[in-house]
């Protein structure tokens, strides 16, 4: 029998080095599995002794290797059962061990993953063996402090240009929750007054499928965007079906068509960490026309307003899959945003939100007047009533706004659009928060005349500084790069010594890319922005 086994065990390492080569882990899982149920068939009928001995390392090695090549297809939770199954064989087997913890780390358990790494230690394994336990175990504990604190630090990547592998993130959910929105559905929440730049999550995509794309909208373009839109489906529907969890998660989900009141479920089954008996399903077959109304309307475009890109993708369009930022609704008033990085995704606040406010984003361009937005938000399939939209629908001064928008989409006369404003404000007694709403609407005139050192001088003193415009306008829309590189240009023209408005600046730079970085690295972002925006 030892021979039979050997002999097998021979052609299975002929057979899966090929497969290994060619990453055919569907096949190389296969293989496996028939080697598998083999060894535990002479096990029954071995009995006690060097056969059987024989016989169960045997096992444990194989049950290590499918879990392995489980794991590198993206099958967690059989590479998981695979760990446990060959732990049970020898509970000191450092590749079950290691590949147990690596599952951890890819579901984001990251205390779990840390007990693996202690057990895989207490082993004694030697050479390089222990050096990459101690690294995974470095690892964990890292990401266990961020996704406890909420703390994150993307400076060293960005000072050395996006040129190094993209930084480890952990899963973090900050102070927030689900509840009822006014527009009926669900919402995200603030529970805590939180500042401007606080992250509110971080998470990973379920999918994220990029490519570049022909600019033309011609048929060739078309069926660019088909086929990777097709592979991105496909992609879910395989994640969904081996992982029960992903599959509940997407269920939660609002889909296109769906009627009559959804659940509010609790943030807590958000967390990696949440029991798997919350995710039982009567079938753990995908219902494929459910999770196709789900994507229709929860996908996010990464190159998307209210989005940030950061890396190698920055050229890519993207379209990905992430839970909980799917339940973020739109605002012409957003007080969120997301920044991009590798398939993570952390969204942040972009200006002050207060405890009970709802967590938002812009879907579209907010820098534009209500007749523009309404006819975007119409394209998304909604009616926009925020506050925004509410203040510049019931204005009794509505008609000479409409003739400003006209004005400025004709591109003349910036100047003059910006100082009619400021004087129809005066006029109008509009004070406050609706003064940052309006000049957001106008903003491509006021951006025009402050890019413009003719057209500032012409103003003069009837338009205000620009400090003061991008305060109001952040204020009232959060941070932008547009409104934040109209900060930086004019410093720039300025020799850049202003202290205060570099303070400024800085706290806008948080509201824009998030408190995730330390000073050095958000000057790096803003010479960034100040080459796009002279370009």
């Amino acid at each position: 029998m030892k021979v039979s086994i050997e002999e097998h065990l021979q052609q299975l390492r002929s057979k899966a080095t090929e497969l290994l080569l060619r990453e055919d882990w569907n096949e190389y899982i296969n293989l496996y599995s028939r080697f598998i149920s083999l060894c535990r068939s002479h096990l029954l009928a071995a009995g006690s002794g060097a056969a059987s001995d024989y016989l169960h390392k045997t096992l444990c090695l194989a049950l290590s290797h499918r879990a392995e090549a489980r794991f590198r297809s993206r099958d967690l939770p059989g590479a998981l059962e695979d760990c446990d199954n060959a732990l049970d064989l020898d509970p000191t087997h450092l590749t079950s061990l290691l590949c147990k913890a690596k599952v951890f780390l890819e579901l984001d358990r990251y205390s779990s993953a840390s007990e693996c790494l202690k057990l895989a230690l207490a082993s004694r394994p030697s050479g390089g063996a222990a050096d990459v336990v101690r690294e995974l175990l470095v690892r964990c504990r890292k990401l266990e402090a961020q996704s406890r604190t909420g703390s994150f630090d993307l400076s060293d990547w960005i000072l050395n240009g996006f040129s190094e592998k993209c930084p480890d993130l952990a899963e973090y959910i900050g102070p927030v929750e689900i509840r009822r929105s006014t527009n009926g559905g669900r919402g995200l929440f603030a529970t805590k007054n939180v500042e401007a730049g606080t992250p509110l999550v971080v998470t990973r995509a379920v999918v994220v499928r990029r490519g570049i794309l022909p600019e033309s909208s011609d048929r060739h373009g078309e069926s660019a965007r088909m086929v990777m839109w097709k592979d991105f489906i496909d992609k879910i529907l395989d994640v969904a079906e081996k992982c029960s969890r992903t599959l509940c998660l997407i269920y939660h989900l609002s889909a296109a068509t769906e009627q009559g009141e959804l659940d509010v479920p609790d943030i807590g089954l958000f967390k990696p960490e949440a029991a798997e008996e919350l995710f039982v399903l009567k079938s753990k077959k995908p219902d494929v026309g459910r999770i196709l109304k789900v994507l229709d309307v929860n996908c996010l475009r990464e190159e998307g307003f209210s989005a940030g890109i950061h890396g190698n993708h920055s050229n890519y369009v993207g379209v990905g899959l992430w839970i909980l930022p799917s339940f973020v609704n739109h605002s012409c008033s957003p007080n969120a945003r997301r920044l991009h990085v590798g398939d993570w995704v952390v969204v942040h606040a972009s200006r002050d939100v207060k405890a009970g406010e709802e967590i938002t984003f812009a879907y579209f361009d907010v820098l534009l007047p209500l007749d523009d937005r309404r006819a975007m938000a119409k394209v998304w399939g909604f009616e926009c009533s925020c506050e925004r939209c509410r203040l510049e629908e019931s204005v009794r001064f509505r008609q000479e706004l409409r003739e400003l928008e006209m004005v400025m989409k004709s591109g003349t006369n910036l100047d003059g659009v910006a100082v009619r404003l400021e004087e129809g404000m005066s006029r109008w007694t509009v004070k406050g928060k609706a003064k940052g709403f309006l000049r957001a609407s106008f903003w491509p005139a006021y951006s025009g005349v402050y890019e413009s050192e003719r057209l500032t001088r012409r103003c003069g003193r009837r338009i205000p500084a620009v400090s003061m415009a991008v305060q109001s306008v952040s204020e009232a829309v959060g941070g932008d790069e547009r409104i934040l590189r109209a900060l930086l240009w004019r410093l720039k023209r300025g020799g850049g010594g202003d202290v205060m408005e570099m303070d400024k600046a800085m706290r806008l730079g948080r509201g824009t890319f998030g408190k995730i970085m330390k000073k050095a690295a958000m000057k790096a972002l803003f010479e960034l922005a100040l080459v796009h925006y002279c370009n």
